[in-house]
């Protein structure tokens, strides 16, 4: 950058010394630069940031500079999709499956007990919107932000992740998710003048364990940082939140295998 580029003055007290300087020789107070390119200005200990990034001074550089960040933005962007297709492909089609019928009333207890599904909710972080329609729909109260993806998660009695719902918003109720999942959970409760069988209690009984299972699991869950922090993608792109959920699922079922919940 040459000399000519570069104006110095003090606000202070108005000189305008002609030479690169730190401070004014007649009030010592620090110079002020201002660059003729692009017309920025500063004090002279961000002048030399300034000269570094002088090849993109000018607006017609900086245009091109902001251009090429676009254009990195785009392809990571490609790429991140790309990575998250082929794992959602492989890791979650592999580790993550329902059993046959889960939801069916004659599905028995014993000894395929763990054919029958618990079912909890969870949700995403996700930063303020802008549109106020948009913090409405996307409103938790238990959200750090207030505002989140709500996401439902089945594990069976073997304490395995068999089911990751589609993202919604956070303001959608529970039960809507429920029943758009299509899964639901058959506890036997006792019949109005029947005392419950002891297999019907023992049913209960595993239900109640499980639930604090599928909780554990969830914490589990948000020890990765893209579920348990605050979301960075798109908030508006369910699709490829719900794979990124389901991918990371995928591989908490390869930590619950190798530590699980329960022995």
């Amino acid at each position: 950058m040459s000399s000519s580029q570069i104006e110095w003055d003090c606000s202070r007290c108005g000189s305008t010394p002609t030479d690169r300087r730190k401070y004014c020789t007649n009030c010592h107070s620090m110079l002020t630069w201002t660059c003729t390119g692009s017309e920025k200005s500063g004090l002279y200990a961000n002048y030399c940031r300034h000269r570094d990034s002088y090849a993109y001074c000018t607006p017609e550089l900086e245009e091109e500079k902001q251009q090429k960040m676009k254009e990195k933005q785009q392809q990571f962007q490609a790429l991140d999709d790309t990575i998250v297709d082929i794992l959602h492909s492989y890791v979650y089609q592999e580790l993550i499956s329902l059993p046959v019928d889960p939801a069916s009333r004659r599905t028995p207890h014993e000894p395929e007990r763990q054919h029958k599904l618990i079912v909890d909710l969870t949700f995403i972080a996700i930063p303020e919107p802008y549109d106020s329609e948009e913090r409405k729909a996307y409103y938790h109260a238990k959200s750090p932000t207030n505002y989140t993806l709500k996401i439902q998660i089945a594990c069976d009695f073997r304490h395995q992740i068999v089911h990751i719902s589609e993202c919604y918003h956070g303001s959608v109720h529970d039960l809507t998710v429920l029943r758009e999942s299509g899964l639901l959970e058959y506890a036997k409760k006792k019949l109005h003048g029947r005392e419950l069988t002891d297999e019907d209690k023992d049913f209960n009984f595993d239900i109640n364990s499980a639930r604090t299972a599928i909780e554990n699991i969830i914490q589990r869950l948000k020890t990765y940082a893209i579920v348990g922090g605050v979301y960075r993608g798109a908030i508006g792109d369910f699709h490829k939140a719900t794979k990124i959920v389901q991918v990371i699922s995928a591989l908490c079922n390869l930590n619950l295998n190798k530590h699980p919940i329960r022995k």
